[in-house]
């Protein structure tokens, strides 16, 4: 799928612009463990998957940025010399922040004509905009002759997506894309950038449900996690002196000091705190085999970002309560910053159709909407196709 998709996008570009250009594929990404910890310092457990975003790109002698969407069907352009210093609240803004960011540094990108396409379903939570932010990243990096490290690119998307589109993520999403290995997911350490690759049980496949609702409060009320998460920090600093990131404070001490939050500030640290501790323990349990604690730590992350957290909606809920009754489901959560979107599921490698055609009968039943449902599995991160 990956060179019909590229030589696809290669020959329009060349078509529309008569000359070749360099074609770069940016993957989306699943998470297997570890959600809204990493703008807390924490630890995530996410994979590139082989779905990505698409472009093609070649330079131009002016100093214009042209850009074009397959998906959407539109064009946009922005000038290198005068970039803009305000999101348009329209698709181009993940494409002109990156450049705005990476000009910022002192790049000297070039103009360029570039287009765009995807194969990641926009909404369902598997960072198509991260994906189209490091792919954007890579190629005005590569036209432009300079050869930045899949690093810096996920933290020019993140730059990007925090300063420009006005998002305030941490870096997962921009990381996986970038950095994601053939075979495994990455142990990601948010406050150091140090990862580990762990391999996933050869046992086990991905399977991604999506749930076909996005509900609009999504945007805003992800940046007010982030605030109340700040707030805990503020507060728990004072009695736990060196305290810079929830990522700092124990489970033990959320309880010794809970009296010192507010209810809900306390259930949005007790989560963080909580999530980080799970990730930690579920790649122990994976390199160890134990399916059975994968299983219980999967479940308990939906519940403390349904409950705790309060991030989830009653479509990802029920997807997660039918797929608990499915045989060959070793375990699921939603994923992603929640309000909609998909959910993951691991599931036994042998029934993982059965599976996906089991869960999305019963979801259209009880819901009246129709999932879209596919298994993946995790793939090398940003790259430059040879077509």
């Amino acid at each position: 799928m990956t060179q019909d998709i590229a030589a696809r996008l290669a020959g329009r570009f060349e078509s529309r612009h008569g000359r070749r250009g360099i074609v770069i594929r940016a993957p989306g990404r699943v998470n297997l463990i570890g959600e809204h910890t990493d703008y807390n310092d924490g630890f995530v457990l996410p994979a590139a998957i082989e779905r990505a975003v698409y472009l093609a790109a070649a330079p131009r002698a002016d100093r214009r940025l042209c850009v074009e969407s397959l998906n959407f069907g539109e064009t946009a352009e922005m000038d290198l010399a005068a970039p803009p210093t305000a999101p348009s609240r329209h698709w181009s803004d993940y494409v002109f922040g990156v450049a705005a960011v990476m000009l910022a540094a002192g790049l000297p990108l070039v103009g360029a004509d570039m287009s765009i396409d995807a194969d990641l379903p926009m909404g369902a939570g598997l960072s198509t905009s991260a994906a189209l932010e490091v792919g954007v990243g890579a190629a005005l990096s590569e036209i432009a002759g300079l050869a930045l490290a899949p690093r810096r690119l996920a933290l020019f998307g993140q730059s990007a997506e925090n300063g420009f589109v006005g998002m305030q993520c941490g870096v997962m999403d921009q990381f996986a894309s970038a950095c994601g290995e053939d075979g495994a997911a990455l142990l990601l350490d948010c406050r150091t950038l140090e990862t580990r690759r762990t391999p996933i049980d050869p046992r086990l496949r991905l399977l991604v449900c999506n749930s076909m609702v996005r509900h609009e409060l999504a945007g805003g009320e992800y940046n007010e996690r982030r605030r109340e998460c700040e707030e805990a920090v503020a507060r728990l600093a004072k009695p736990l002196p060196g305290v810079k990131a929830l990522r700092d404070v124990s489970e033990a001490q959320i309880r010794q000091h809970a009296a010192i939050l507010p209810p809900i500030i306390l259930r949005r640290a007790r989560h963080v705190v909580g999530e980080n501790a799970r990730v930690l323990r579920f790649v122990e349990a994976m390199a160890a085999g134990d399916l059975s604690q994968c299983s219980a730590l999967l479940y308990a992350s939906h519940a403390s970002l349904r409950d705790d957290y309060a991030v989830s909606c009653a479509e990802l809920d029920l997807l997660v309560d039918i797929a608990r009754e499915i045989d060959g489901v070793i375990g699921a959560r939603m994923m992603g910053g929640g309000f909609g979107g998909s959910t993951i599921n691991l599931v036994e490698a042998g029934a993982a159709e059965e599976v996906a055609a089991r869960l999305g009968a019963a979801y259209r039943r009880e819901s009246g909407l129709t999932p879209q449902i596919f298994l993946c599995r995790p793939s090398a991160g940003v790259t430059k196709l040879a077509l």
